[in-house]
């Protein structure tokens, strides 16, 4: 019978993780349970998802805001320019309270209209309506209340982030509307680049300017501070808030994890099966305008097999050109030899127009998060397979 399914996805329910579980035997446990229960069997080249807030659970990859804030105290001498944080309770709101524990003041620099993901601090049609040039214009709050309102909530939160990050440190904090990192250094010259995807150019901006000195954060807690978590390669970068003072860190050792859990299920079950950590999907919101990603990397860590992109052929676009005089029976013949005998590399090449140019860990790592959810699924751990299945499979 020919085949009649691609890709399957499934969400996989693990138990409750905590500090010093071995994050590899329960994904390993979890996937074969699944497969028991559910009645599949694992095939080669099945992709295993392990979410990266259970990796970093497991490890025990905590920090509590006091320890942030002695790395500030080690590194800052004075004033602090804070350029182009995101807005976001759940990952910048901590690490604001703790930097503010190193009792420096603090001059932050925001992006307008809108954070680096999209999140508003504005309506974009009263900002061209007062005639606001984002690329030149700078002001500060008053400013900004007097232009904006004294509540500018966000759409999703409903939160005034600007109160919100004022109540969070008290009066050692000051607002500058700018998007121009430079304008920082009209305020302090010692910097701390908040942002994730731009902060390498941002930083090489600065020090272009003469600023004294300038980090970013994936340079705050990159090793440990007074018994803190850390992150070599991330510092707190991809953190989130786990308590009222304490933050967990984006996971280490990623490709130690997904090594592991690939050997332990090959010689379980004889399979070849790729894994992956995954943190935000890269994905972008079509109404409220907010890009997804507000880890610094999809995946932190994946198996080799997972490496590249994709190199399909659009079917839809061969059918409608090449075999657009043949029938159904014959087209379907005819998209089968085609794939079969496609080039190794398909870039710029007419048949492969249309498809998605992106890392296969960006396209699974959304795939993935989506699957998992944010809230109550209980899956944190997710299977997919025919994935890298085409048409021409039987």
């Amino acid at each position: 019978m020919a085949r009649t399914v691609g890709t399957i996805v499934r969400g996989i329910r693990t138990p409750m993780i905590k500090e010093g579980d071995n994050i590899v035997d329960i994904t390993v446990d979890a996937v074969l349970a699944a497969a028991s229960n559910e009645n599949f069997e694992l095939r080669d080249r099945d992709v295993v998802g392990i979410k990266e807030s259970i990796v970093a659970r497991a490890q025990g990859n905590y920090a509590h805001l006091s320890q942030i804030g002695a790395d500030i105290k080690r590194k800052f001498d004075g004033d602090i320019a804070l350029v182009f944080p995101i807005f976001s309770r759940n990952r910048f709101s901590l690490l604001l309270k703790g930097i503010a524990e190193s009792n420096k003041k603090i001059h932050m620099i925001l992006n307008y209209p809108s954070d680096e993901l999209g999140n508003h601090i504005m309506d974009v049609r009263k900002m061209d309506e007062l005639g606001l040039n984002p690329y030149k214009d700078i002001f500060n709050e008053k400013k900004y209340r007097e232009m904006f309102g004294e509540k500018v909530c966000h759409r999703f939160t409903g939160i005034d982030y600007i109160d919100f990050y004022r109540d969070l440190v008290g009066d050692k904090i000051e607002f500058i509307f700018s998007n121009d990192p430079r304008e920082a250094l009209n305020h302090a010259q010692e910097v701390l680049v908040a942002g994730i995807h731009e902060r390498n150019r941002v930083k090489n901006t600065l020090i272009k300017a003469g600023a004294k000195k300038v980090y970013t954060l994936d340079e705050i807690l990159a090793e440990p501070i007074d018994g803190s978590g850390y992150n070599s390669e991330f510092g707190v970068l991809g953190s989130n808030s786990a308590g009222k003072d304490t933050v967990k860190l984006f996971p280490r050792d990623c490709q130690e994890v997904v090594t592991a859990v690939q050997q332990k299920l090959k010689a379980v079950t004889g399979k070849h099966v790729e894994v992956m950590v995954y943190g935000d999907g890269g994905f972008k919101d079509p109404v409220g305008k907010i890009w997804e990603l507000a880890d610094p990397v999809v995946s932190p860590g994946f198996t080799e097999g997972l490496m590249g992109v994709p190199n399909e052929i659009k079917i839809k676009y061969i059918v409608d050109n090449e075999f657009a005089h043949m029938s159904k029976e014959e087209a379907a013949e005819a998209v089968r030899e085609k794939i079969n005998c496609k080039a190794q590399d398909l870039v710029g090449n007419d048949a492969s127009l249309g498809t998605t140019p992106r890392q296969i860990t960006d396209l699974l790592g959304s795939l993935f998060d989506l699957t998992t959810g944010s809230g109550d699924k209980g899956t944190p751990v997710v299977l997919a397979q025919g994935y890298f299945d085409n048409y021409a499979c039987e």
